[in-house]
């Protein structure tokens, strides 16, 4: 965990398992995303794995001997996801070298995600004789749609980085010697904004599927309301009309 210029990354550790998900993982990830909500300072989460490589997903051999029983199990890995989903601050997922099953839907479950370009993602579960976790089965359909949410969750092909660029899983595919230069700019565009339109931004999209469309306006209302009187805005709104917006 590093905090650097209200920048947190957060990076998955096991280089020498491809950084498959353990309980040491786990509980890294919940402390980061606990701080991310309580900390001001704290402007936007990157996530992202050690050695060029983003995650191989759960550990395995870890998951089948967890000693409480595998609902609760399942149930804490679910929360890891819910969190990273629910950031009141703007998330980052840099995708190197592959992005498997949990890890893969911790990545999408970001608001923005990088990939290099010799980078994969699958959800694997299928394969594993599993089903999705970590927010899949919320998340494929209203990323691809749902005919191909489920070719890519029955058929467990590996997705290479630019075909999950054309569907929608990634925002941009860049050579891997980029990849920071693109990070960099994203997080200090996403710095330089207005934590408050960002953050009511942000909750308005996650929730744009289960509100009515006058819900949607009622609530578009209430946060306009809250940003348009917020200290600093109108110095803000008012330099933008004066450069024609």
């Amino acid at each position: 965990m590093d905090l650097t210029d209200g920048v947190m990354t957060l990076t998955i550790n096991r280089p020498d398992k491809r950084n498959a998900i353990d309980r040491a993982v786990l509980d890294g990830l919940e402390a980061g995303l606990v701080r991310a909500r309580r900390e001001e300072e704290i402007r936007v989460v990157v996530l992202r794995g050690a050695g060029g490589y983003f995650s191989a997903g759960i550990d395995l051999p870890f998951a089948m001997s967890v000693p409480e029983s595998r609902l609760s199990f399942m149930r804490r890995v679910g929360d890891v996801a819910i969190a990273i989903h629910r950031l009141p601050v703007p998330s980052i997922s840099v995708i190197e070298g592959g992005a498997y099953g949990l890890a893969c839907n911790m990545a999408l479950a970001c608001d923005l995600t990088v990939a290099a370009d010799d980078a994969v993602l699958c959800e694997v579960f299928t394969k594993l004789n599993l089903s999705l976790d970590g927010g899949g089965a919320w998340l494929l359909p209203r990323i691809v749609g749902l005919k191909k949410a489920k070719e890519l969750a029955l058929l467990a092909d590996k997705i290479p980085a630019h075909e999950a660029e054309r569907l929608g899983l990634v925002n941009c595919v860049v050579p891997a010697g980029e990849l920071e230069g693109q990070v960099k700019e994203w997080t200090s565009r996403l710095c330089s904004a207005s934590a408050t339109a960002l953050s009511l931004t942000k909750g308005m999209l996650n929730d744009a599927y289960a509100l009515s469309f006058e819900q949607a306006i009622e609530e578009e209302s209430r946060s306009q309301t809250i940003n348009s009187t917020a200290a600093g805005s109108r110095a803000v709104i008012e330099g933008a009309l004066g450069k024609g917006h």
